[in-house]
């Protein structure tokens, strides 16, 4: 089978007419479906249940995107009988067909582009150009993660065999029946990441995603079967984490837990899967990401308007709902009056609303649960630092906060510590790069950061001790690209599993060496 070599998938110029109109049609079609019932998937079978809820558009709460089943308990065990069922003639399938499947499936959805981008605008808030790159991902994992499994073919080729005297083989296998929790914050993207890496490893899973984005989840789906998944690799099985959450975690079948969420929910992932339950017989891999606390330090002499301009865009894309997010901005007194004249400028310039709309650069936050805590944080940054800039926000239409700035924090303020994951940067002063560099680890998380700084010795420094999974010299401190930036944090921020690196497959197999005498 002829690959081409792997290369990102291109974002979208939405400068062009073409394209805005294009985007326009796929909002106009997902119009057409919205508020329709969809079931859970086992088996390839279509469940529905009594229990259900409704997906609403963040930026409208009263408009419903779907209905959507929630399994229950004996809808887990169903879904956990297919999946432990298809695991023993999925392992076997040809890695070449599996890879294929990814391969076709990310045509589909290059097909499906913009009509996938518009449903997360409607689904999870996302404005125009932060939808297309989400989808864009999810066709890079795709595109990675089939050919790296095509390499993982030819492992063995890494090992020696003994002349005269014996054969060494040496090969990957499947692990087995894997838990997929998944985020609402990349519905798409790392839904297809992590569900993809592990059904091309070989493996069968049960995919639970995020309560709020779970009609692009199904979606999702859907397009595997299109693209010829067989029927039982992913289970579909959307429900409460109380109980579907930790009946497949806990489950004495389940070989390992993918989970992408908050810290407090990943630690407790982590303790119950370190339990050896009845009747299991292995111990469960847990591949964890958990979020951060992410960190821009500034030095002296830097180009201000080029640090004001990376730290927004890091701290409000988005509406600050990513992981990576800069959540932290560590200036220099040499340089913080400016650059925060600038920060102001350039967070007041940002166009908030409806995010349909394409001028409308920041939209929503994801939920009542995340507009509440958000506010409560900025109430909090009030009174321990100095209010810059924002502040407002509004739940009467949609979940509305205005991308706010809270200056003049100290070091171990709750701002500049707790993970808010919304549009609120906290910002502190610092004498000098040391003690910036002492101030950026002082966290418990470790996943992204970035360094501005005309000094090599410095960025050198920073290279080897700022400890974060993903660090960026001169650069903002999101936006990762599959294949080139491998994505994982360290400490709180979870198990580093590098997303979209050549070792994240691995995680989902086990090594077996074979030595035959001669």
């Amino acid at each position: 089978m002829a690959i081409y070599e792997y290369r990102t998938e291109e974002l979208t110029n939405f400068t062009e007419l073409k394209n805005q109109t294009e985007y326009e049609e796929g909002l106009q079609k997902v119009r057409k479906y919205l508020g329709r019932e969809y079931p859970l998937i086992i088996n390839g079978e279509r469940i529905f249940t009594d229990k259900q809820i409704k997906s609403l558009n963040p930026s409208n709460h009263s408009e419903v995107i779907g209905t959507i089943s929630q399994a229950g308990m004996e809808e887990a065990k169903l879904a956990m009988s297919s999946a432990l069922e298809t695991f023993e003639y999925w392992k076997k399938v040809n890695p070449k067909v599996r890879a294929d499947v990814l391969f076709k499936a990310a045509n589909i959805m290059k097909r499906r582009r913009h009509e996938l981008s518009a449903l997360m605008t409607l689904e999870a808030g996302k404005p125009w150009n932060e939808a297309d790159a989400d989808t864009a991902e999810a066709i890079d994992f795709l595109e990675y993660y089939g050919r790296q499994m095509l390499k993982m073919t030819h492992i063995d080729d890494c090992i020696l065999s003994r002349r005269d005297m014996e054969r060494n083989e040496y090969n990957y296998i499947p692990l087995g029946v894997g838990a997929i929790i998944t985020p609402w914050n990349f519905p798409l993207a790392i839904l297809t990441g992590m569900s993809a890496a592990a059904v091309v490893a070989g493996n069968t899973v049960l995919l639970k995603p995020a309560s709020t984005t779970q009609v692009i989840a199904y979606k999702y789906v859907e397009i595997m079967e299109e693209a010829g998944l067989p029927a039982g690799v992913i289970n579909f099985m959307p429900g409460r984490g109380s109980v579907v959450g930790d009946f497949i975690v806990k489950h004495p079948k389940t070989r390992f837990i993918s989970f992408t969420g908050s810290k407090d929910v990943g630690v407790q992932i982590y303790e119950n899967a370190a339990k050896v339950n009845k009747g299991q017989i292995w111990l469960k891999r847990v591949i964890a990401e958990m979020g951060g606390k992410d960190a821009i330090l500034v030095d002296r002499d830097t180009n201000a308007d080029e640090v004001a301009q990376a730290i927004v865009t890091s701290a409000f894309g988005f509406s600050g709902q990513k992981c990576s997010a800069c959540s932290r901005a560590i200036i220099h007194e040499a340089m913080y009056d400016e650059v925060v004249k600038l920060i102001k400028e350039k967070t007041e310039a940002i166009q908030v609303g409806n995010p349909e709309h394409f001028l409308n650069k920041m939209g929503p936050v994801n939920d009542v649960l995340a507009f509440d805590k958000i506010t409560e944080y900025i109430e909090i940054g009030k009174k321990e630092g100095k209010l810059l800039t924002g502040g407002n926000s509004s739940k009467e239409i949609g979940y509305f906060v205005d991308p706010t700035v809270i200056i003049d924090l100290k070091p171990n303020s709750r701002l500049m510590q707790e993970e808010v994951f919304g549009p609120v940067l906290a910002v502190c002063k610092v004498k000098s790069f040391e003690e910036g560099m002492k101030v950026v680890n002082n966290t418990e998380y470790g996943l992204t950061g970035a360094v501005f700084s005309n000094s090599r010795l410095n960025l050198e420094v920073a290279r080897e001790d700022f400890h974060v999974g993903n660090l960026y010299l001169n650069r903002k401190c999101t936006g990762a690209i599959v294949g080139y930036q491998p994505f994982g944090g360290f400490n709180m921020s979870g198990t580093d599993s590098k997303a979209g690196g050549p070792d994240y497959l691995v995680l989902h197999m086990q090594g077996k060496t074979v030595s035959e005498s001669l």
